[in-house]
């Protein structure tokens, strides 16, 4: 092996792809069932067309969205200790101040703000830590609302049944709204896709 690619690691280690396209898998499952339960019990004047969700059914989207929520929390819990542990989150997600967050928005407003592969600006480490804290809440939510009785403690934190199911809505809503920013800013920045693919080369300097 040569000395110039001895000293080079991949942008995004293996442990991380995986557990990305596989929390890629457990949303959109999640997201498309969701949709479908709701609509068989709406509690705002608007529902969603059929094309949008996953089971068909009731019976069928309660069995998907059963399933993907365990791959969520599986894959989470995992990238928690493993993001922990590896100092990935120390590394990729602070420091972060305000300051720096307004500064690169304002940036990104104008156009402005250059994107390095592999590094994290000050509003990326916003929005990700953002839906990792959302990603929590619609799991605790979604929990009162599956088990209101034996998860009575979770369904009072919340408000009760209804407002558990609102919060849940609320929170399944920002991942969505997340969904669409990080997908529309691949679109806009497509060199930044092989990488999570195939892991990519960075030098070492730069981790």
């Amino acid at each position: 092996m040569s000395p110039s690619r001895g000293s080079r690691r991949p942008i995004h280690p293996l442990p991380l792809r995986i557990m990305h396209w596989l929390n890629a898998i457990a949303i959109v499952t999640l997201i498309g069932s969701g949709l479908e339960i709701y609509d068989a019990s709406p509690f705002l004047p608007v529902t969603f067309p059929q094309w949008l969700t996953i089971g068909q059914w009731l019976g069928g989207a309660i069995a998907w969205h059963l399933a993907a929520i365990w791959l969520l929390v599986l894959n989470g819990i995992g990238y928690l200790i493993w993001g922990t542990a590896s100092g990935h989150f120390r590394r990729k997600f602070f420091p972060l101040t305000p300051r720096a967050v307004l500064r690169d928005a304002w940036a990104a407003i104008r156009f402005r703000l250059p994107h390095e592969v592999g590094v994290y600006n000050a509003v990326q480490r916003l929005l990700y830590l953002g839906v990792i804290l959302l990603g929590m809440l619609a799991v605790l939510s979604g929990l009162a609302v599956w088990k209101p009785v034996q998860l009575w403690f979770l369904s009072d934190l919340f408000g009760g049944f209804f407002d558990s199911r609102v919060v849940h809505f609320c929170a399944m809503a920002g991942i969505s709204a997340f969904l669409l920013i990080h997908i529309a800013l691949v679109a806009l920045v497509p060199r930044v896709l092989p990488a999570m693919i195939t892991g990519g080369r960075l030098p070492e300097a730069q981790h």
